[in-house]
């Protein structure tokens, strides 16, 4: 799973589909202290929208009344703790509470900029089975952790002394991010090397890029042959491959995707791999938007909530590309939005899916400001595929299945070094049809 250093979104790298909004509150007329009225905004955020309403199985009612009379909230620190404490009792980690620091960093991540140390950090599924050791994707151009000599799958043991086995994307992003200027110690494992060492970088205002793109020339003949698929294009084509990553969803996510398909398009670009390995998620709507640059008609995703479906998202005919072979690399690290995106190409037969099965974090998340300036981050709905699988602790299933050990760099220059290897694997080939899928559906369902 990936997470720009500084921002905790999603990522675990857990991104969330996020909206953000701000509430009036109804509160009670008797005389209350002002930490206890954060404690009822928080409590009203979730009343008002939280996808279960059973709470779990209890009385949120009840919940309220308990807390305000038993729960120490005499300080901001004593009021933050009984707010985490009640939505605890959801037993969801997806609806939390942000302090102001954690809020406005989430909001910055969103817009396209962060406050840490400039690195794509996500899980090693290579180690141990547990996915739990923390290692760069890649560093920021020019950014402090690049300049002090961080690479790619180089291993970040410790942040500021504590172990990062066992962290998830959110605690590991929360110890990196903090305000600018001020300093954050990494220690970190040069990849292929047992030594560890320490570096003290300074952070500082980052402004990421979510989607970079390579058009690899000499692709070999074993990974652009197509088969014989619904989507496969004749193997005479160019062999040039136009490869797009896309590390978050933020309201940058969509244009610069556009721009990469445009550009590898009118560099000759025949077949397109989309690369969202470690892709946590991010906004929701910068999803489906890039889903609808590859699908000229069908459905792109359901949003049920406990009622049942109560929206759909459809393709609006504006696709940019809606012909070219495509493969989608996924991986566990494939979260949320990525998911919403890799599913609605695989249900409406447009895209192979390559990798491992994703996460399953099929859950949307609305974002509420409290008054002090921190938030509640409120799950709302989840999401179905086209076929109406539940991605939600299921994940997507790949087309086909690669390892960690057979799958390719997530670099521009290290994908095409990949692909032109003789014994690389067949990335493009046949792709299922809608009615497949849709069958397949209906029999796990009996």
């Amino acid at each position: 799973m990936c997470l720009q250093a500084g921002l905790s979104l999603a990522s675990i790298g857990l991104a969330a589909a996020f909206a953000f909004s701000t509430w009036e509150h109804a509160l009670p007329a008797h005389a209350v202290t002002p930490e206890q009225l954060l404690f009822l905004e928080a409590w009203r955020a979730v009343d008002r929208a939280y996808v279960d309403k059973s709470f779990n199985g209890q009385s949120w009612f009840r919940l309220r009344e308990r807390y305000m009379k038993e729960e120490a909230m005499n300080s901001t620190k004593e009021t933050y703790a009984a707010i985490r404490k009640a939505l605890a009792t959801l037993d969801d980690p997806f609806t939390r509470f942000l302090e102001p620091t954690q809020y406005a960093a989430l909001r910055r991540g969103t817009a396209g900029s962060v406050t840490g140390v400039g690195l794509e950090v996500g899980f090693d599924t290579k180690t141990s089975g547990s996915g739990n050791s923390l290692v760069v994707i890649t560093p920021s151009a020019g950014g402090p952790a690049e300049r002090a000599g961080i690479e790619p799958r180089d291993g970040v043991v410790a942040i500021n002394d504590r172990q990062t086995q066992g962290l998830s994307l959110y605690e590991a992003g929360d110890l990196l991010q903090g305000t600018e200027g001020s300093e954050v110690t990494l220690t970190v494992r040069k990849h292929g090397q047992d030594t560890t060492k320490q570096l003290t970088l300074v952070r500082e205002k980052i402004n990421f890029n979510p989607v970079s793109s390579q058009l690899c020339s000499g692709a070999s003949s074993s990974t652009i042959s197509d088969g014989a698929g619904e989507a496969a294009a004749s193997s005479s084509g160019s062999g040039k491959v136009g490869y797009i990553r896309v590390a978050t969803f933020s309201k940058q996510t969509a244009e610069n995707a556009r721009n990469a398909i445009q550009k590898l398009k009118s560099e000759g670009a025949d077949r397109f791999v989309l690369d969202v390995r470690n892709n946590g998620g991010g906004l929701f709507p910068a999803g489906v938007d890039v889903a609808r640059m590859w699908l000229d008609s069908g459905e792109i995703v359901l949003i049920a909530d406990s009622q049942g479906v109560r929206d759909s998202y459809e393709a609006d005919g504006g696709a940019l590309d809606a012909t070219s072979p495509l493969s989608v690399l996924v991986n566990r690290g494939t979260a949320s939005a990525s998911e919403v995106l890799a599913g609605a190409l695989k249900d409406n037969g447009r895209a192979r899916i390559v990798g491992e099965r994703t996460f399953g974090k099929g859950l949307i998340q609305t974002i509420v400001e409290l008054s002090d300036g921190s938030g509640v981050a409120v799950t709302v709905a989840r999401y179905q595929t086209p076929a109406g699988t539940d991605i939600n602790k299921v994940g997507i299933q790949p087309d086909v299945t690669l390892g960690p050990d057979t799958m390719p760099p997530a670099d521009g220059p290290g994908f095409c070094k990949f692909v032109a290897s003789a014994d690389a694997p067949q990335l493009f080939g046949p792709v299922r049809s809608k009615a497949s899928v849709a069958a397949d559906l209906v029999v796990s369902t009996r």
